[in-house]
């Protein structure tokens, strides 16, 4: 199967949207929701939608794998957004105005301060030789995964930094509708994005580990084919969520041929999210993490680990444990 498109910027909705005043599903402190229409977004149209791949939209943390000190390295996603001060004089002009469009941003005085190491995400523009905020008044953009940063420790958990490896997880090569948990070489995942799921990303949705013995595996984007999706078509993908057990997913995320990435979310709906046992997690899976390991290695990274159960099956995905 082709390499699907990488996750670099806020990915559009498959429909049209609108925005109700009513609290958020999904955040807590939005005082509206953003919902989906019946009609097609026009760039979906464009990118011939009804010819896309589609694919399980995965609820964790987005991650990037580039160089960094001259090797493949994990970068974390961390958006550059705006001081308070900006802040508020963005949301007064979106209030008056009913958009952001014509505002002017001051990228050197109006954002918060990132690492030296950050870098911009594939896509943004910019002007005058600075980035430029997309309409949510963000920039997205990536920072390298050091080792000792707690801020990013469960980042660092799935990966064995001497080897230049991680533990990811994905479709089973050997029986279909399976997974497997297995160790792969960072230069393997070169300039993909993918997902960090697991105990302690997003409330665990997919149940994965505990706590004493916390989970988490990177997950290649576009991997997961959604099952028997139904056509683009907002009333059947609402039954589709509803009433199907492969329906039991946080969205779908639709790779076109040309590269146009679009998605629907639960929330766009008004549907749920988590819904309990999700269709991911139900999964059976293998541990087939054949990967040399020092049979005197103490470490605790999870490659580590994992690799140690070579061999073994698990019924479904939030069965999965390690061995202390």
């Amino acid at each position: 199967m082709r390499r699907l498109g990488s996750v670099q910027q806020k990915i559009q909705c498959v429909f049209v949207t609108e925005v109700k005043q009513e609290q958020s599903r999904k955040r807590v402190c939005q005082e509206f929701q953003v919902v989906a229409a019946e009609q097609l977004n026009p760039v979906a149209l464009e990118a011939n939608i009804h010819c896309a791949v589609a694919t399980e939209k995965l609820d964790g943390t987005c991650c990037y794998v580039t160089v960094y000190k001259g090797q493949p390295w994990l970068w974390a996603r961390l958006d550059r957004k705006p001081n308070k001060q900006a802040e508020k004089r963005f949301k007064k002009y979106q209030h008056t105005h009913k958009s952001s469009k014509g505002f002017s941003w001051n990228v050197e005085e109006d954002f918060k301060t990132v690492p030296d190491s950050w870098i911009p995400a594939h896509g943004v523009k910019h002007l005058n030789g600075y980035p430029v905020p997309d309409p949510q008044g963000h920039i997205p953009g990536w920072v390298p995964v050091e080792k000792d940063n707690k801020q990013y420790c469960w980042h660092s958990s799935v990966l064995d930094y001497e080897a230049a490896a991680a533990l990811a997880l994905r479709p089973s090569g050997n029986m279909e509708d399976a997974l497997e948990i297995v160790v792969v070489p960072l230069v393997d995942l070169l300039e993909q994005t993918l997902e960090l799921i697991g105990t302690n990303v997003n409330g665990n949705p997919y149940g994965l580990g505990s706590k004493s013995r916390p989970v988490h595996f990177l997950v290649p984007h576009g991997s997961i084919c959604a099952k028997n999706p139904p056509p683009v078509d907002l009333q059947q993908l609402l039954r589709w969520f509803q009433e199907s057990p492969d329906g039991k997913v946080e969205g779908i995320v639709w790779h076109c041929r040309d590269g146009t990435l679009v998605k629907v979310h639960r929330h766009h709906l008004n549907l749920p999210w988590p819904v309990g046992e999700t269709f991911l997690g139900s999964k059976p899976v293998d541990v087939c993490a054949d990967w040399t390991v020092d049979e005197y290695a103490t470490g605790k990274d999870l490659v580590t680990c994992f690799s140690r159960m070579n061999g073994r099956k698990f019924s479904r995905l939030q069965d999965v444990q390690y061995d202390p």
